[in-house]
């Protein structure tokens, strides 16, 4: 971890340049400019309000529309900068076949320039807040720190998934797939606490529903998007239990990720 801050650091010019060169080829010449950014939570959120009204799923007094898009906001964060940190490096072949410099900078780029687009949807949180006078509390503080946790979740699988690309390009091509599976393992179009009255209360897997339940709690975006609809929504702190599990799994993978791309970056121009 100190390596890969020291590497950022010596590096911060060229991170910022890259950074901000990002951000702008992306919205420079869109016409709609960063309502490209709402466009897809607010069709799936539309979408996911209409089949709610099929299958039935209690949201408390919260309205369904805000709780699924208080979801989406960090699932979109988190799928948009892994797979755009898993083509980071095969994406900047050019850059990197001329001059050395520390490669993890790709990864990091990507999934910093995605706050942008988390900050637009946040917006559109607040927004949604007010139109239906849900007051913002005290909590709403735990933000940048859940913002800070799913970065982290996505530059774990962005480091690993990089380096695994330059050498295997399917990599890129499934990674759309298991995103979208782990989108339906993750509490956006149901609630957390539908899955721990189902699991833990009313037992439906029989004596295996404890062990289902604590294998669910290690996808990181469970306790994450609970957390942000907690602390923004019903003004309360996150649930640190249900997010015990994958912090945990996330504090072993993260080093084990960086230090596998460290590794494979020494081959990078020969391979790529």
């Amino acid at each position: 971890m100190l390596s890969l801050v020291r590497n950022l650091y010596s590096s911060r010019t060229l991170l910022m340049t890259l950074a901000w060169k990002n951000v702008a080829l992306r919205y420079k010449q869109a016409y709609l400019g960063v309502f490209w950014v709402l466009l897809k939570p607010l069709c799936l959120m539309a979408i996911f309000t209409i089949v709610r009204s099929f299958i039935g799923i209690n949201s408390g007094d919260i309205p369904y529309s805000v709780l699924v898009f208080t979801a989406l906001m960090p699932w979109m964060f988190f799928q948009e900068s892994t797979s755009e940190g898993v083509v980071s490096v095969t994406g900047n072949t050019a850059l990197i076949r001329k001059v050395y410099f520390p490669r993890e900078i790709f990864p990091v780029i990507a999934v910093g320039t995605k706050v942008v687009g988390l900050g637009v949807n946040l917006l559109m949180v607040f927004l949604l807040m007010a139109w239906h006078h849900i007051p913002l509390g005290l909590h709403a503080l735990w933000v940048p720190a859940l913002v800070l946790y799913v970065g982290l979740a996505s530059l774990t699988i962005a480091f690993f998934g990089a380096a695994l690309n330059v050498y295997y390009r399917d990599v890129a091509q499934a990674l759309p797939v298991l995103l979208s599976l782990l989108m339906y393992l993750s509490p956006i179009l149901y609630p957390l606490h539908l899955v721990k009255e189902k699991l833990l209360v009313e037992q439906i897997a029989g004596p295996l529903s404890e062990w289902y339940y604590r294998l669910y709690s290690l996808n990181p975006l469970a306790g994450i998007i609970d957390a942000f609809q907690n602390v923004l929504l019903r003004n309360e702190p996150p649930d640190l239990i249900s997010m015990l599990p994958s912090a945990l799994l996330l504090l072993v993978l993260f080093p084990l990720s960086y230090a596998y791309f460290k590794r494979a970056e020494r081959y990078f121009a020969d391979v790529i």
